[in-house]
Formats: structure tokens, C-alpha cells, sequence
């Protein structure tokens, strides 16, 4: 008995599902990512400095 509901209650959400997506709506909408921070920092430019060594990415 207790299968027979189940079976029931997975052939309604089968149909419902089926129904839905004839809309558009998709019940298993993936969720939206979160986006990626980066934070960068300006390096600094001396006058001096720029013209004695190269410029390094880590500043």
C-alpha cells in the first residue's frame, strides 16, 4: 500500500513537471552563482623608482 502512494505521489509530480515545463518554468532551476571579487591594488609610480627598475606585477 505504502508503495502504491508513493508510486501515486511520483507519477502527480511526473505529470506536474510535464505540465510546468509546456510554460517555461522549470522546476529544477539551477541557482544563480555568486560572482567572483578580486580586488587589485594600483601600483604606486614614483618617478625615481620608475626609471631604476623594472615594474614587477606584485608592485
Amino acid at each position: 500500500m505504502q508503495t502504491l502512494i508513493e508510486f501515486i505521489i511520483g507519477l502527480v509530480a511526473a505529470i506536474a513537471a510535464t505540465a510546468l515545463a509546456q510554460f517555461g518554468v522549470d522546476v529544477n532551476a539551477p541557482r544563480q552563482t555568486e560572482r567572483e571579487v578580486r580586488r587589485i591594488v594600483d601600483c604606486p609610480e614614483p618617478a625615481a623608482a620608475a626609471a631604476v627598475k623594472p615594474q614587477t606585477k606584485n608592485c
